[in-house]
């Protein structure tokens, strides 16, 4: 038994290959770092050889460049949206068998600050979205020529292999330091902003119960549950016995993408899926990397 992981470095990819390697599966990990295969996404014959070649019984889109910045819409275009048909039409020609699954997100729904469904409408509301949105039409069109293809639209979802540019990992690296006698001082947005602090090994169990279902093709994967950055803070700054007013501080100018991003995840529960590490766990690993 054979599983593809293209995206093989990320938290996702890092944690699915974990799972994948416990339910007996031979995981062939594809990215442009660590010590994975260095096959390009944005090349079909690369790609086309690669499928051809192992037949998996799974393969898993989750390369991306995980940012909203205009400056990466090219990088995510190839990566996304041209790595997505790339890997259908390769599995559409060449192992037509294999179960495929591409990373979708909650940012590329219209965000009305109420908990978003699968079935709310698209909006490309930036660069990210907009690959995306692409990437999400190409699954629909090559299901509708036979192929089994799921979309998991994820969430924010974070873990010990997040880097400082995530917000969660921010924090919890800097509560680290005061937690070792740094008098430094934090400087963070809108404390007030909401959205889910889910752990990504559940998140690849809500994946790997998707893919093993036929009824169910498009499923947001997310805790259900908000939290604010306050919380967040409350949290990490608990755990390590300080009062982190004495050491964050907030942008007066600073005005976040939304209010909230929080999912109905309703459906992937109809499936048996819940998310098992609470918000205080997460911290836990996060901060102690256990």
């Amino acid at each position: 038994m054979t599983a593809l992981i293209f995206g093989a470095n990320g938290q996702d990819g890092f944690y699915l290959s974990e799972l994948l390697h416990q339910q007996g599966y031979k995981v062939i990990g594809v990215s442009r770092s660590g010590g994975f295969l260095q096959t390009d996404i944005n090349d079909f014959k690369a790609v086309s050889i690669l499928i051809n070649e192992y037949k998996p019984e799974f393969i898993f889109h989750l390369a991306a460049n995980s940012t909203t910045r205009h400056d990466v819409i090219f990088e995510n275009h190839s990566t996304i949206s041209t790595g997505t048909l790339n890997i259908l039409e390769a599995v559409k020609q060449y192992s037509n068998n294999s179960k495929v699954f591409i990373s979708g997100s909650g940012l590329q729904f219209v965000n009305n600050n109420l908990p978003i469904k699968e079935t709310d409408a698209f909006e490309a509301r930036d660069a990210y979205s907009v690959s995306r949105i692409h990437s999400v039409y190409a699954a629909r069109y090559y299901r509708r020529l036979g192929l089994k293809v799921y979309v998991g639209y994820f969430f924010n979802h974070d873990s010990p292999r997040r880097t400082d540019r995530h917000m969660a990992m921010k924090i919890a690296s800097f509560a680290l330091k005061v937690s070792k006698g740094s008098t430094e001082k934090l400087e963070i947005g809108d404390i007030n902003t909401i959205k889910e602090w889910t752990y990504a090994g559940d998140v690849v169990k809500g994946v790997w119960t998707l893919v093993n279902q036929d009824k169910i093709f498009e499923a947001n994967i997310g805790s259900g549950i908000g939290y604010s950055i306050k919380d967040w803070l409350d949290v990490c700054f608990q755990l390590i016995g300080k009062n982190w007013h004495d050491y964050i501080f907030e942008k007066n100018d600073f005005v976040a993408e939304y209010k909230q991003l929080v999912s109905d995840s309703s459906l992937i529960f109809s499936l048996g899926w819940k998310p098992e590490v609470s918000l205080n766990q997460l911290a836990q690993k996060m901060l102690f990397h256990k």
